[in-house]
């Protein structure tokens, strides 16, 4: 049922910064070989109304690989934890206090973008509402009871804000500690995410190895995990695949919306595009590795050449598991005609300009940028138009001075740089 382990080690490895402990995953390889049996590969989310970009893919894409070598993936949608927030405060949805019924409607949209990486209908899913609304206070006092505070003090959000003095409210320790009981309930033998979760993924294990946790969760194992669990009750630990945190498009920052520089899975195939092309070079080579299945030594030689072609082929390869076969390339024929080729897009976006804002039918170049929004500023205009960056009509007639005239007319081409273009609508 299951390939050779030194063959699933190969997949498994690549664009994994850490695993810890490192020793155990050809081990429990081996082992889930020999008694046929999968791995049980665990993925948390907590359903705060994202919008999948190709930074949270990175861990969907390991699940895959798992699935695909025969192993269970099992999904936990966080609709308990959505509702404590997170401790690193990375996450500015969770600012915002969600409903029971809100975070069910994020949940269902968030399974349908998942789907688009994970095989859903071979997936476990699971909401840790099911056992966290279930507890009673002795349970959770049981739970608690497990952890010490100074083990939480040594994750690495909580002691930093331990010492600048940064208020950590008690019902955020609870966060990590669910998140663990999370691995005890559904029996979990690998965990998936960032090493930043690295003290979440440990402490699942100290619980998966303690009787009284084991006991506590017994009430929601299904068969599988209950068949798992050792003489004392207790069940084998879990490991940590971790992976790199994905760089975003200035290819320094990680992707993230509230940053703008990131490339959602939804977006139609035009707009990734035109995104994939403004990648740094520099970090080509971490998106070919996290994002595609694109060998090793062909990833090479694409970046031995120009950057261009190798800008395509990642774009038109990632576009295509994200949206029907064939959008790559047509994504990219689009973009060769439209910006290499200097051809117009066919999506030029429309401006309403009313006629009783104009000076005898004109306006100031500097002005019209800022009004149509080409730029943020005036001065922001300024600089563009000393550069020549700046220009209007079909004919694409260059803007020579921050003052000069534009005559307006209904369906004035404006342009600035390369790729922000607007149609004037008398009004």
């Amino acid at each position: 049922m299951f390939p050779p382990v030194a063959d699933q080690l190969a997949i498994l490895r690549r664009g994994v910064e850490k695993i810890v402990p490192e020793e155990e995953l050809a081990v429990k390889l081996e082992l889930s070989r020999k008694l046929n049996r999968p791995l049980r590969v665990k993925y948390g989310i907590d359903p705060t109304g994202i919008d999948v970009h190709l930074g949270h893919t990175v861990p969907m894409r390991k699940m895959r690989q798992f699935q695909d070598l025969g192993h269970q993936a099992v999904i936990i949608i966080g609709n308990a934890t959505a509702m404590v927030g997170d401790p690193s405060g990375r996450d500015e949805a969770r600012k915002k206090k969600l409903t029971a019924e809100d975070v069910e409607n994020n949940a269902r949209d968030y399974l349908a973008q998942v789907s688009k990486v994970v095989d859903i209908s071979k997936a476990e899913v699971h909401r840790n509402g099911d056992w966290f609304n279930a507890m009673t206070f002795a349970d959770i006092l049981r739970l608690c009871g497990q952890v010490t505070v100074a083990q939480l003090l040594t994750r690495d959000d909580f002691a930093k804000r331990y010492a600048s003095q940064t208020p950590i409210f008690l019902h955020e320790c609870l966060y990590p500690v669910m998140q663990a009981f999370d691995s005890v309930c559904i029996g979990a033998d690998i965990e998936l995410g960032g090493t930043e979760q690295l003290y979440s993924f440990m402490l699942a294990r100290d619980l998966q190895k303690d009787p009284a946790t084991c006991a506590l969760a017994e009430r929601w194992m299904n068969a599988e995990v209950q068949s798992r669990r050792d003489k004392e009750g207790t069940l084998p630990q879990q490991i940590g695949v971790m992976s790199p945190i994905l760089v975003g498009l200035d290819g320094v920052r990680r992707m993230g919306k509230s940053l703008g520089n990131y490339i959602g899975i939804s977006e139609p195939p035009y707009d990734m595009m035109k995104k994939f092309m403004q990648v740094p070079d520099g970090v080509m080579k971490m998106y070919f590795e996290l994002l595609t299945n694109i060998p090793l030594d062909e990833v090479e030689r694409l970046l031995s050449g120009h950057p261009k072609e190798s800008k395509l082929r990642l774009a038109t390869t990632v576009i295509d598991q994200y949206h029907p076969a064939g959008s790559g390339i047509e994504a990219a024929d689009r973009w060769q005609r439209e910006i290499s080729g200097g051809e117009l897009p066919a999506d030029i976006p429309t401006f309403d300009i009313a006629a009783s804002t104009l000076q005898d039918g004109c306006l100031q170049a500097a002005q019209l940028l800022k009004v149509t929004n080409l730029v943020p500023t005036t001065s922001e205009a300024r600089r563009v138009i000393a550069q020549g960056g700046a220009t209007f009509g079909d004919d694409q007639a260059k803007i020579t001075a921050h003052d000069q005239l534009i005559a307006i007319t209904d369906g004035l081409l404006l342009k600035v740089g390369k790729k922000k273009y607007v149609r004037l609508r008398l009004a």
